[in-house]
């Protein structure tokens, strides 16, 4: 990855977030007392936090659809303030692109002020100049309106400057189709997708500690040509 710009997704890029999202409403219900149902989790795949609410009330929860919802997102935040792990190696390949220059900030689904707590308890957040949050422009990544946003914040003139790292193949899509440079980083939470993901990308981040030796050689090899 040679650009001069880098924005990073941070679930499942960054941090290791995924496995709390896919358990988050068994938990809840754990935390409840209540017995979690065998179709729990292709139940919730279709539903919208408000109908899991009013599902979780069915169950048994007490308290109306938004204080259900309130109560799954506290636990969630709680998560990520405590438990949620960095990305193995991440931290190497963050060092090797700040050791060459590489301007960097964070695009998220995530609140902005919980990432931070997050990647700060994780010692990630100086890598980062900022960070950008569908919540707040409240427009996903289906649209590339946060990457654009950010691009501008770190001051890139064109979208073919920015690498955007991400794990998702319909935000790595979004990306590549706006003019970035889409690079795919390999999830394991996400095994069934990384062949949809590689047709997509431009690079491809199987594992990160190689891919931060991989920089530095060819810093170095760039150095003994000079």
């Amino acid at each position: 990855m040679s650009k001069p710009y880098a924005i990073f997704d941070m679930d499942g890029t960054l941090v290791d977030s995924m496995p709390y999202w896919k358990n988050l409403g068994r938990d809840y219900l754990i935390s409840k007392g209540i017995a979690v149902p065998a179709d729990l989790r292709s139940r919730l795949l279709k539903m919208t936090m408000l109908e899991t609410g009013a599902y979780f009330g069915s169950l048994g929860v007490r308290g109306g659809p938004e204080q259900i919802v309130g109560e799954i997102n506290e636990l969630m935040h709680q998560n990520y303030r405590t438990v949620v792990g960095p990305r193995d190696g991440v931290g190497e390949y963050l060092e090797a692109l700040r050791e060459r220059g590489v301007k960097m900030c964070v695009a998220t689904m995530t609140n902005a002020g919980l990432a931070s707590t997050c990647l700060d308890r994780l010692g990630l957040m100086r890598y980062f100049d900022f960070i950008a949050s569908c919540e707040d422009t409240g427009i996903g990544k289906s649209s590339p309106h946060i990457y654009q946003l950010a691009a501008g914040r770190m001051g890139a003139r064109q979208p073919e400057e920015v690498a955007v790292l991400e794990d998702a193949p319909y935000a790595a899509r979004t990306a590549r189709d706006a003019g970035f440079y889409a690079v795919g980083v390999y999830d394991p939470f996400s095994e069934q997708k990384q062949e949809e993901l590689r047709g997509i990308v431009a690079e491809y981040i199987a594992d990160y500690r190689e891919a931060a030796a991989a920089l530095r050689r060819e810093a170095s090899q760039r150095k003994e040509k000079l």
